[in-house]
């Protein structure tokens, strides 16, 4: 007993001691968003936030209505993956493949227990969508403009020598020289914060610009998040939410299959714009099918083209000369690569990519990012050169049977 109370006195009882200096100074320094990150990742065996955490959070639901099912292309039943990219799929924990090519599906699979039913986190490729609103709401009136100073509906700012000339589109562009520091595995940082704190308005908003705007493209969830509280505010005297204007404008337009999910910061105030909708695979796709349709949907014009082009030409003004052009308005762009396209991303490695010139569709979803030996003239992340390298590979397989099957036979045959 002696010796146990020696244990407790000179080590248990000091690492409780720092234990709770440790809480204390995280209280006193607004991080105990901590605590809550550390019971959402690590004491559930994750390292980072993971493609079904939405359980773990307030969500807005975005209502489906009238859901429009895929049509199929006439070769789905007859579609088999390359060795080299299924190997690639089971190595990336992928969840969800699919390939959709002149508007029809052409393949989908599920794997690790997912299916076509299944909610995961789009983390960044929410950023697409949060453009596409606040480009609507341009449209619908509610913002004047997208060069509209952030200062008419962030007035936290109007003090601020840099964020005076800032503007509604430098903010999707992330050209903003707003102060932020993108990272999802240190758990003291502003994302962090922003995805586990309680109070994402001001977190947001407390942070300053540093820098003049409409210089060098940094990529930035504080950005997108600045945009979404200005969306927000433009709503808001209209009667809407994000959410119920995505359900209204594009959800329900679009004929998606199910409900979405978009996860609330911690105080229920306002959505978490630069990721965290909740969604299907193919649900997902459909925006990828919009932006490839130039905003048109059966008929509809959903969203103008000329705002379309805005989103997916790359902003050669944020990027040096000789450095690849690789983002444009919340899509990353690789226009230049010998396969071109442009592409909805996001952590973990979740993919909708557009192949402009194949009039197709790639949607990826899984559990981590693809790390293969990089494709030769693609300029992004080295496992969407091998997808869409792959998939054309398939789809010239399918040409090339089209035009054998097709060709006249001779007279003899």
């Amino acid at each position: 007993m002696a010796i146990l109370r020696m244990l407790f006195k000179w080590i248990v009882r000091p690492i409780i001691g720092l234990l709770v200096v440790m809480s204390l100074g995280l209280v006193v320094t607004g991080n105990a968003y901590i605590f809550r990150g550390i019971q959402l990742t690590y004491f559930k065996g994750e390292t980072t936030a993971n493609i079904d955490d939405y359980k773990d959070f307030d969500n807005r639901i975005i209502s489906t209505k009238g859901p429009i099912e895929w049509g199929k292309d006439t070769n789905f039943s007859n579609i088999s993956l390359t060795p080299t990219l299924q190997n690639a799929l089971d190595t990336d924990q992928t969840v969800a493949f699919a390939i959709i090519k002149d508007g029809k599906l052409l393949y989908e699979n599920y794997w690790q227990g997912y299916s076509g039913d299944s909610h995961t986190n789009s983390f960044s490729m929410a950023k697409t969508v949060t453009t596409m609103l606040y480009l609507k709401a341009v449209e619908d009136g509610y913002i004047s403009s997208i060069d509209d100073p952030i200062t008419k509906l962030l007035p936290e700012y109007a003090d601020s020598e840099y964020a005076q000339n800032c503007t509604l589109a430098d903010l999707s562009a992330m050209t903003s020289g707003y102060d932020w520091t993108e990272d999802y595995y240190f758990p003291v940082n502003p994302t962090a914060k922003s995805y586990y704190g309680n109070d994402l308005v001001k977190h947001i908003t407390s942070r300053p610009f540093v820098e003049q705007c409409g210089g060098q493209f940094d990529y930035s969830s504080g950005d997108t998040q600045l945009l979404g509280i200005a969306l927000s505010r433009a709503l808001e005297a209209h009667g809407y939410t994000i959410s119920s204007y995505l359900e209204g404008k594009f959800w329900q337009p679009l004929g998606m299959k199910g409900d979405a999910y978009w996860s609330l910061d911690g105080s229920q105030n306002i959505e978490k714009v630069y990721c965290c909708l909740n969604a299907s695979a193919l649900d997902f796709a459909k925006f990828g099918q919009l932006l490839l349709n130039g905003g048109e949907w059966q008929g509809e014009q959903l969203l103008s083209k000329a705002h379309v082009d805005f989103m997916v030409t790359p902003n050669a003004a944020a990027f040096t000369e000789g450095q690849a052009q690789i983002y444009g308005h919340s899509v990353w762009t690789d226009m230049d690569s010998p396969i071109p396209f442009y592409a909805m991303l996001g952590h973990l490695g979740q993919r909708v990519l557009v192949l402009p010139e194949e009039n197709a569709i790639i949607v990826r979803l899984g559990k981590q990012k693809g790390l293969p030996t990089p494709v030769a003239g693609f300029h992004l992340e080295p496992d969407l050169g091998q997808y869409v390298t792959e998939v054309k590979a398939i789809l010239d397989s399918l040409a090339d049977l089209d035009d054998l099957e097709g060709s006249p036979k001779l007279a003899n045959e």
